[in-house]
């Protein structure tokens, strides 16, 4: 509390003249409408990072990134803001006090010594930051209140002794540049209201985050409106040099506090305005480089920025490496911005920004929940901050240039480097969180054709581990041949169908699934399963792994998986297997990433019904160089871990025949799930491997294929019953 003010105060009275009050209280409006979207969103996830939190459970990982971008910059920019406002109070007060002892003062007047300060400020706050888990104590923040109450105590003090008319005649022309001078005012200055949004970014540090983040949040901003705006009435009055406050605002817009203190109590209002200023902008630079490391760290677990910004010192829990970054990363900023109102003008943009996507994300949280009602508050918060933010984009053109210089950035980036591990850290999570599929809105659907009633139980569990929890689909498909042959009524088709509907449905009232039937009538079995498929828009294909020796079967599979958009899973498990038995599972992977995203869906899906013991197996040859072999050992170990749900080990095996090694290891495990191949019409669909490994082993196989970025049209006619 206090530094937006003591920094901004004087640019919006330059800017609006003393219709600065009315900016102000329009941004408290602003601010508690956001914090009552902040403090919804925080008791339905109480969790460290913020709007950018909130975006990865009601949006997606990709919207998730650039929210988390702009505001990680947000709140670098905020404290670039605090890190200049403390070298502008504390150089002025070095000017003014050097005199006084006879010491000359021109020096403490030029730029270099402010930043000196700015960028010292920023390295004292890194480093102690990077040494401790929590904030700064309660010692700065009384201290700066007492000051606030003296410096409104007095001001109510000096307004007894003069004439009310004459005072309230300073205030006249009350808005000397009209409406849009106080909206460019409020642009200006919302970053003053910012602060109570730093506390949901440390939810997941906060004692009883459901209470206290949103207590913390109202009261906080409720303190700080208590003491602005009297305050402000007061500068624009009894502080209100000759000439009037927006011309003084003018020429000396960083000391218009100081200066105006200074006028209804002397010196001593000087110097408590300066002490004050120091103790704020210190307080507030300390609070955005621990909302700012603290957004990089939980952006760095979810693989949207570097993994080592993800890692964490001994005891204290204290994201060393996001600290030190976030800290580089604003003194690099304040060298190139270097002006405190250029900072204010372009953290208020990036705030307005991101509060209205947390309004968005508030409405999103609400209707996907199932709660009645419209949500008045996060709707029209969002229009307020939304139509500020557009405003302040044309006024300050250069605070949008660089908004969209910085997203350009941050998506290439994305792109480039973090898209991968990203998508696959949010399948896991997806497959993992009941709540998270529902949140965004989402309803992905398995469809299971089943024929044959032996094996109809164990694709109906396979089915029920992999739908997503709490708002997946499972449809299971019957597809009916008009074969000639039995009366209407005990007709041989007919006969299979029930038998496979009764099959499957007592297994998923076993497995707690209650899925959809569809029965279908066609003779091509397998361009029927693709058909229902598209229309369907199914996320995954699940389906039995026929007799691979029998006449046509590779060719039919083939066409397939050609004509399939979805996921598709193929299983080979014994009558009765159950996939929760399986607590030893074996994933041979050849260190490509092809089917990754598939592969950790399934893997977070296992790991939900208990822990599995996890062994990723790679195959070098023998040829291959020690460099090569080291690298592809790196990037095996790579797609382990991101891949994994739980503890897992990875074993790499020298030799020129995958097969001889995969199939003793597969020998001893009660699952092995591979990857395979969607190639060209006219190549083996499943590769030598797994088909050597279907062939040789009996042990319960499942064989993954991703979906492509196209399908291939024209299947053949299949020659053999489904499975």
């Amino acid at each position: 509390m206090g530094g937006g003010i003591l920094a901004l105060a004087g640019v919006a009275f330059a800017t609006a003249g003393p219709a600065a009050i009315i900016a102000f209280a329009f941004n408290g409006v602003i601010a508690y409408l956001t914090a009552a979207s902040f403090a919804d969103l925080a008791r339905r996830f109480p969790e460290s990072g913020g709007v950018y939190t909130y975006a990865k459970k009601v949006l997606n990982i990709e919207v998730a990134f650039l929210v988390g971008w702009v505001v990680w910059y947000a709140s670098i920019v905020a404290g670039v803001l605090y890190a200049l406002g403390f070298g502008a109070f504390a150089a002025e007060g070095l000017a003014r006090a050097l005199p006084l002892i006879g010491v000359s003062a021109e020096w403490a007047r030029g730029p270099a010594l402010r930043v000196g300060l700015t960028l010292g400020s920023i390295a004292l706050y890194t480093a102690i930051l990077a040494r401790r888990s929590g904030g700064g104590g309660d010692a700065a923040t009384i201290g700066k209140i007492v000051v606030f109450t003296v410096l409104i105590g007095a001001g109510i003090v000096a307004w007894v002794g003069q004439s009310p008319t004459e005072l309230l005649g300073r205030l006249d022309p009350f808005t000397p540049e009209g409406t849009l001078g106080v909206v460019a005012a409020m642009g200006y200055t919302f970053i003053a209201l910012q602060g109570p949004d730093l506390i949901p970014t440390v939810g997941g540090e906060v004692k009883d985050p459901g209470r206290n983040i949103a207590l913390g949040m109202y009261l906080s901003l409720g303190i700080a409106l208590a003491i602005y705006l009297p305050l402000l009435f007061l500068m624009a009055t009894v502080g209100a040099p000759p000439g009037g406050i927006q011309a003084a605002a003018v020429a000396n817009p960083e000391s218009m506090v100081a200066i105006s203190a200074e006028l209804y109590m002397g010196p001593s209002g000087y110097w408590l305005v300066i002490g004050a200023g120091v103790l704020s902008m210190l307080s507030a630079l300390s609070a955005n480089v621990m909302a700012a490391s603290r957004l990089a760290f939980t952006m760095a677990r979810d693989r949207t920025l570097p993994r080592r910004l993800g890692h964490v010192r001994g005891p204290t829990g204290t994201p060393v490496v996001a600290v030190v970054v976030s800290g580089i990363m604003m003194a690099a900023v304040a060298v190139a911005i270097g002006d405190v109102a250029a900072a204010g003008a372009a953290a208020s943009l990036i705030f307005l920004i991101s509060f209205a996507l947390v309004h968005w994300t508030a409405v999103l949280a609400r209707s996907r929940s199932g709660q009645s009602g419209v949500p008045v508050v996060a709707i029209t918060g969002g229009i307020l901050c939304l139509g500020l933010a557009t405003f302040q984009a044309f006024v300050i053109p250069d605070a949008g240039t660089v908004i969209v210089l910085w997203l350009a950035i941050g998506a290439v980036l994305y792109l480039a480097v973090f898209a991968s591990g990203a998508s696959l850290a949010d399948a896991s999570a997806e497959a993992r969180d009941p709540d998270l599929a529902r949140l965004r809105g989402r309803s992905p659907l398995v469809l299971v054709p089943i024929a044959n009633p032996a094996r109809a139980a164990s694709l109906v569990d396979v089915a029920a581990t992999l739908r997503t929890p709490g708002t997946g689909r499972v449809l299971l498909l019957s597809v009916v041949r008009p074969e000639s042959g039995g009366s209407e009524r005990d007709h041989p088709a007919l006969r299979d169908a029930e038998a496979v509907l009764g099959e499957s449905l007592q297994r998923s009232f076993e497995s707690s699934l209650v899925p959809e039937t569809l029965f279908t009538i066609a003779s091509d079995v397998w361009r029927e399963i693709a058909r229902v498929a598209r229309v369907q828009r199914c996320e995954t294909v699940l389906v039995g792994l026929p007799d691979l020796a029998e006449p046509g079967v590779e060719a039919s599979l083939e066409n397939l998986l050609a004509g399939l958009d979805s996921d598709v899973v193929i299983v080979r498990a014994p009558r009765g297997w159950r996939i929760n038995d399986a607590r030893r599972v074996l994933v041979p992977i050849g260190g490509r990433r092809e089917h990754s995203h598939l592969r950790a869906r399934l893997l977070s899906s296992l790991s939900r019904s208990g822990e599995r013991s996890l062994t990723f197996l790679h195959a070098v040859p023998t040829a291959t160089s020690a460099d090569e072999r080291r690298h592809g050992e790196r990037e095996v170990r790579s797609l382990a871990r991101d891949e994994a749900a739980g503890p897992y080990e990875v074993q790499v095996e020298t030799t020129d025949d995958a097969t001889a090694a995969i199939i003793p290891r597969a020998a001893e495990a009660d699952l092995v799930i591979m990857g395979m191949q969607r190639r060209e019409l006219g190549h083996r669909p499943l590769g030598v491997l797994a088909l050597a490994i279907a062939q040789r082993t009996d042990v319960p196989l499942v064989l993954i294929s991703r979906r492509p970025a196209r399908s291939l049209a024209g299947l053949a006619t299949p020659h053999f019953r489904l499975p």
